[in-house]
């Protein structure tokens, strides 16, 4: 046995993994691709060192901000550079189905059911629980924001509000700021007349809005008083609470979903990729990931450990649950193509 599986030992997971695929004898620069930001650096520090340090390779790290395209591009050409990617549920469905994504054995990469449902998944293993929510600084905002309504309320509140420049999330919470109850949204936004009312809503605030792409900058534009609130990922307003910031979120008409790690198709480095996902898994590895940052653990039994201070950051905490809304992953791999071209064509006005 040589000295990478003599460490391996400690970990059976990734014992049992590394033989099923054989010796790891892929090229040492498996590039692993995230969001970046405040969530990438707790990544670096719970996933990326630990394993590359135990597995004896080297990881290298990239940036992007979810262009679907650019991995298309890579999968028809045949020239893939990226291997393993932090990608949300919609575009791992859609992706899955069209072939972009290698498929995972979860009898090799194993303890599946340790995992939340809907984690597992054919071309992905859920890296992240996370939550969209409205944000805003407590010290600049003598009357907090406790509602979607509120939001949208720019007498009551006046100021810019940040969005992200995409329909998905949008849509539902246009929804919610126009009366739809959290259980009705997608019903609603399932009809032609659900879409053209939550796009109605939107355009009463389109002046007000300041588009966001990139998830570092929700909390970079409320500390430089850009916007007054916007939307943002929990993540990013706790892990920046935390370090002093006088930053607040408003749980209730939140969104919440998984993001998935997934192995581009044509990666030269599958297997390497397959046992870092299996230690992406692991409880310990993911209790350290969400004392560096909040979000949602996918392990259970990561999320059995959490300490109670932790937890009420985390978006899957019971408190935090009240009034949230599960994305409907299915509804956006049905529809988000055409309602991505339509907010498109919407924005661009």
């Amino acid at each position: 046995m040589n000295s990478n599986r003599l460490k391996l030992a400690r970990y059976p997971l990734l014992l049992s993994l590394a033989m099923a695929l054989g010796n790891a004898q892929a090229a040492p620069d498996m590039v692993v691709v995230g969001y970046g930001g405040a969530g990438q650096k707790a990544q670096d520090v719970a996933f990326f060192q630990p394993f590359s340090a135990l597995d004896q390779s080297k990881l290298i790290q990239s940036e992007y901000n979810g262009e679907m395209a650019r991995i298309k591009v890579m999968v028809d050409t045949g020239n893939v550079d990226w291997d393993v990617v932090q990608i949300e549920g919609p575009d791992l469905m859609r992706g899955c189905e069209e072939g972009m994504y290698e498929r995972l054995d979860w009898t090799q990469l194993g303890h599946a059911a340790q995992l939340i449902p809907e984690a597992a998944q054919a071309c992905g293993s859920a890296a992240l629980v996370w939550s969209v929510a409205i944000a805003y600084d407590t010290d600049k905002l003598a009357q907090a924001p406790a509602s979607w309504a509120d939001f949208w309320n720019v007498e009551k509140i006046p100021g810019k509000r940040g969005l992200r420049k995409r329909a998905v999330y949008n849509l539902e919470f246009a929804l919610l700021a126009d009366g739809v109850k959290v259980e009705d949204v997608y019903q609603v936004l399932g009809t032609p007349e659900g879409v053209n009312r939550a796009f109605a809503k939107l355009t009463e605030l389109k002046p007000h809005i300041q588009w966001w792409e990139a998830g570092a900058q929700p909390a970079q534009w409320l500390a430089a008083g850009d916007v007054v609130m916007t939307s943002t990922y929990s993540g990013r307003i706790a892990a920046a609470a935390q370090g002093g910031s006088h930053l607040g979120l408003v749980w209730p008409g939140s969104l919440y979903g998984m993001d998935y790690w997934a192995i581009i198709k044509g990666s030269r480095h599958v297997d390497q990729a397959k046992r870092f996902i299996a230690f992406a898994n692991q409880p310990d590895a993911q209790v350290k990931y969400v004392q560096q940052i909040p979000y949602g653990p996918t392990n259970t039994e990561a999320a059995a450990r959490l300490d109670a201070s932790l937890a009420r950051w985390v978006p899957t905490a019971p408190q935090n649950l009240k009034g949230a809304l599960s994305m409907d992953v299915g509804f956006w791999v049905d529809h988000g193509e055409e309602l991505e071209e339509r907010f498109n064509a919407w924005a661009s006005k």
